[in-house]
């Protein structure tokens, strides 16, 4: 098997005297879909805001494509190594069109000076016709757009910073089963387009339909990883809760 596009090794983290991440590990490779399960408190948040920047970690290392992410201090840093997120409470400006939602961070400019709005606006249409989303014209408010529609905007936004790496936080919360089946398209699409794809969810049908692998964590400890053709859901529940023994150092599977 090729190298590992994202690793962490032994990544600890502490609020004061409140230990949130113990020692965690994961490899996730490009071509992949990797699930993270766990029970409410496991640290899978955590996770997510140490990987994309938001946090530091205080122990541990975490490697894209071999180059540490230590000194790396802010989202845009992350992003700029290869890191797209996509937060569980999506981070859309509900004032602001979906064109100007999709380009945040990245405004596309004239002369590096004033904003490029057809070409922020054709950018948009076009990532959204290759994901076959409809949400109506790119200069709706998205304060306008359903929770599913929100949803997809805000995937369609990673899906435009085109990274090697992309996060979703908890990407099918409060959908219908419809939007859930339209967020595992997309999914399907990034992983045939060679991502390395983490996704958090407490949904285990979403994750033994659409994910590699899955890492469950309890306790802001790696439990262990396996692959999902090979797991059942009874193995996964039991480790969430501790019914079934964590591997030897959480190994990957």
């Amino acid at each position: 098997m090729a190298a590992a596009t994202l690793q962490l090794r032994g990544v600890r983290k502490y609020f004061g005297s409140v230990s949130a991440l113990e020692d965690l590990r994961l490899d996730a490779y490009a071509g992949e879909v990797h699930a993270i399960v766990g029970d409410n408190g496991a640290g899978k948040s955590t996770m997510i805001k140490i990987i994309s920047g938001i946090h530091r970690a205080d122990e541990g290392q975490i490697l894209v494509d071999g180059d540490d992410l230590a000194n790396v201090k802010s989202t845009a840093e992350a992003q700029g190594r290869g890191i797209a997120v996509v937060y569980q409470d999506l981070a859309l400006v509900e004032c602001l069109d979906i064109a100007h939602n999709m380009a945040l961070g990245n405004l596309p400019r004239k002369f590096g000076v004033v904003l490029d709005r057809r070409r922020m606006e054709r950018e948009a249409a076009q990532v959204l016709k290759d994901l076959n989303v409809r949400v109506g014209n790119v200069r709706t408010p998205v304060g306008l757009l359903s929770g599913g529609q929100r949803q997809v905007v805000a995937i369609a936004r990673a899906v435009r910073m085109d990274r090697p790496i992309v996060l979703l936080d908890e990407p099918t919360a409060a959908l219908g089963v419809q939007e859930t089946a339209h967020v595992g398209e997309i999914v399907d699409g990034l992983r045939a387009s060679g991502k390395a794809i983490i996704i958090v969810s407490h949904d285990l049908d979403f994750v033994f339909s659409h994910a590699d692998r899955v890492t469950v964590l309890r306790l802001g400890r790696t439990v262990g990883t396996r692959r999902v053709s090979e797991a059942t859901r009874e193995e996964v529940v039991g480790m969430i809760t501790g019914a079934l023994p964590a591997d030897h150092e959480g190994e990957v599977a």
